[in-house]
């Protein structure tokens, strides 16, 4: 049998595609792949963690293109395996935000996906580490963090789910004091964003660039309910920069402390640390990924 050159990390769970129609979208990149050159194969996920055991294993393989049809939690699972090799992601959104394929403007379609996925050029693009996690689109602390935790506890997935699950917490979410950089801010959310959106056109750093060697330290200070409206206007309108409330820095180190354990997210998945300080920084040009 000819050897694999191209491999398909397929999320059974990602987003509220079903299994079949997953599956129907696997034969189809088989179909399409040989016409490129490639020798595919597709593997299902059966468990946290086996998107990066297939990755590193293709790595060591030798496999030159891998094919993600899933989420963003997917996508970074597999990312965490091709960081600083010559392995390429190609990215098939069919997660509930899929925040990095938005920022690059990848197709939505899950067959056009595909086509980009096998044809199109590997470029290079910045990660981000918080302390020993890799992130690809955004990392945060607070409110984006609290949603995070309470959107995957919820049965149903997608933006409807998103949005009410991020309704009902802002009525019970309190801003907390960070230290950042050693200097005490009250803030409804911290976000450090390498991409510009946290997934469904939720742009919560519209000029960040993937590419440019740096992060972008987004300070959302406390607001009254009656300016809710326009900052939920102003971020599915890449406008949030604008906001008095928001302050938007670039760095490539940042170092933040909270009052306690901290709940993070990493693109868009909730982790509970042990420790209350997070050293945040860019690792540039450390992927490839197919645009």
């Amino acid at each position: 049998m000819a050897q694999t050159t191209l491999l398909a990390i397929v999320n059974p769970l990602s987003g509220t595609a079903s299994v079949q129609d997953k599956q129907k979208w696997v034969d189809f990149l088989l179909t399409k792949a040989p016409d490129a050159g490639f020798t595919p194969e597709a593997v299902f996920t059966t468990h946290p963690g086996h998107a990066t055991e297939l990755a590193a294993a293709a790595v060591r393989q030798g496999i030159r293109r891998l094919v993600i049809i899933g989420g963003d939690g997917t996508v970074n699972e597999t990312a965490q395996a091709l960081l600083n090799t010559q392995t390429a992601l190609g990215i098939v959104p069919v997660g509930s935000g899929n925040g990095l394929a938005r920022h690059l403007s990848l197709p939505l379609n899950p067959k056009k996906a595909i086509e980009r996925a096998i044809h199109g050029r590997p470029v290079v693009i910045d990660s981000g580490r918080i302390n020993e996690r890799a992130f690809f689109c955004t990392t945060g602390i607070g409110f984006d963090a609290y949603v995070a935790g309470e959107f995957a506890q919820q049965p149903v997935r997608g933006l409807p789910t998103y949005i009410r699950t991020a309704y009902r917490a802002f009525w019970n979410y309190q801003p907390a004091t960070y230290e950042i950089d050693q200097k005490p801010h009250r803030l409804f959310s911290l976000t450090i964003a390498n991409a510009g959106q946290f997934g469904n056109n939720a742009w919560i750093s519209p000029q960040s660039n993937v590419a440019d060697g740096l992060l972008d330290v987004c300070q959302l200070k406390p607001f009254p309910p009656s300016a809710v409206g326009m900052l939920a206007w102003r971020l599915f309108n890449k406008t949030l920069d604008q906001s008095t409330y928001l302050t938007v820095r670039p760095t490539r180190t940042v170092v933040v402390k909270g009052e306690g354990p901290l709940l993070i997210h990493v693109d868009g998945e909730p982790v509970m640390l042990t420790t209350d300080t997070v050293t945040v920084q860019v690792v540039p040009s450390s992927l490839l990924v197919i645009r």
